[in-house]
């Protein structure tokens, strides 16, 4: 497998290893938390000690992170990629220890998940930032697709482990505990790692001061339209990956499909489409079209298609098969686009100097409609009858893929115009 990916883009050992780090940490940090809230949400809720209120207060709280991603860029240009890591693995890991071994209160639960926003909005740009910078000059899109891939494959893996466990041990929440702990012990292995292969990348002129060159970084990065403008696609793909997730419930809700059959068709179409598209959309884009942004375009165009049919389909029973076939289509292009979502800014010619403060503007706006795209469906599904409802909801869908086409189309025509601008 390591010699597989050697030979399409990773020149040597020590840069497929850095690569790796950077993504294993990227999941890693999450997988006994954020990870649990769908498959174990209720075992959460008794590890805690908590109520379903109180629980989702503490996920809007890491949700903050949207609030500090802008200056988070200047965190990303002063400081390299592996201290940013090693930092961010640090402090989930001892946060973590003291939620599973000591069951603190909810007011001091509070307080770490608040402290977990701001991290993850310096973190996450520095993973991606990492994945931009060692996957290659021409290898940005199979990097991303493989840190969807990567990341959804360890997530399925490790939570379908405390299932067959649970189930092994008659569903007992001490094997769930168990699983929290272990989990957040396997950060020590991944910092390790991290310390031997991240990227130091950070680099300054030898007289000048390195808060006011990292500040005059991310303003440089601000008034870049391609990086907005690579940030607006982003922001489109992942708006139209919340209305994916109200597939499941519009399946039951419209067509009557019993619980256990909507299970499995949503650990298809949010979970095994994801593993398997990250890949593809990689190859495509970097061996097919060589572009991330192209590979984008195409895949948000195949997605207004796709859910454009479920739209127009009629609704009954007799109909079934052909929308979950078209639902499945809609799935597939979607992480297409998804397992790239930021890899066009990292196709900008940017100077590393500057990458750190993009990925975390990018990051912004790509994550920007969490803000308002679940409570506007939930509004939607409960002011409407539930055909209606949907229907409404996959509508706004169609838009914003399309509008977001449109986004990677400027974009593409702006890429080739600084290229040719560049090589004269």
């Amino acid at each position: 497998m390591i010699g597989v990916i050697k030979k399409i883009g990773f020149t040597n050992n020590r840069q497929l290893s850095g690569f790796l780090a950077v993504v294993f940490s990227g999941q890693i940090i999450y997988s006994a938390f954020e990870a649990f809230k769908g498959t174990f949400y209720t075992p959460l809720l008794e590890v805690l000690g908590v109520s379903n209120t109180e629980l989702g207060l503490l996920f809007t709280l890491i949700g903050t992170a949207m609030f500090f991603y802008v200056p988070a860029g200047w965190v990303n240009n002063r400081f390299s990629i592996r201290s940013i890591l090693l930092f961010g693995l640090a402090v989930r890991f001892v946060s973590m220890m003291i939620i599973s071994l000591f069951s603190p209160s909810f007011n001091i639960l509070i307080g770490i998940a608040f402290l977990w926003g701001i991290i993850d909005a310096i973190f996450w740009p520095a993973v991606v930032n990492g994945v931009g910078l060692l996957s290659g000059d021409k290898n940005k899109g199979l990097g991303f697709g493989l840190l969807e891939s990567i990341r959804r494959a360890v997530e399925m893996g490790m939570n379908t482990l405390i299932v067959l466990i649970m189930v092994a041990f008659g569903g007992a929440v001490f094997v769930f505990q168990g699983a929290m702990i272990v989990y957040t012990l396997l950060i020590i292995p991944v910092a390790i790692w991290v310390w031997k292969y991240a990227p130091e990348n950070v680099a300054f002129k030898s007289d000048e001061n390195k808060n006011t060159a990292a500040f005059k970084g991310l303003i440089e990065t601000l008034k870049m339209p391609s990086i907005w403008l690579a940030g607006m696609a982003a922001l489109t793909v992942y708006w139209s990956y919340i209305a994916l997730i109200y597939t499941i419930p519009y399946l039951q809700a419209v067509f009557n499909v019993p619980q256990m059959y909507a299970s499995v068709f949503g650990i298809i179409n949010t979970g095994a489409m994801g593993v398997l598209a990250g890949v593809i959309s990689g190859f495509l884009s970097d061996f097919i079209f060589k572009s991330p942004s192209k590979m984008m375009f195409i895949s948000l165009v195949l997605t207004t298609l796709c859910l454009l049919g479920v739209l127009l389909l009629p609704k009954d029973e007799s109909m079934l098969m052909v929308n979950i076939v078209l639902l499945l289509c809609f799935s597939f292009s979607l992480f297409l686009a998804k397992s790239i979502i930021l890899a066009p800014i990292a196709e900008i010619n940017l100077s590393p100097r500057i990458s750190g403060s993009a990925m975390s503007i990018g990051s912004f706006l790509a994550y920007a409609s969490i803000f308002w795209a679940y409570t506007l469906n939930g509004s939607i599904i409960d002011n409407n009858e539930p055909i209606v409802a949907y229907q409404k909801i996959f509508s706004i869908g169609v838009g914003v893929a399309a509008v977001g086409s449109i986004c990677c189309l400027f974009l593409i025509m702006m890429i080739k115009k600084q290229k040719k601008q560049s090589s004269e």
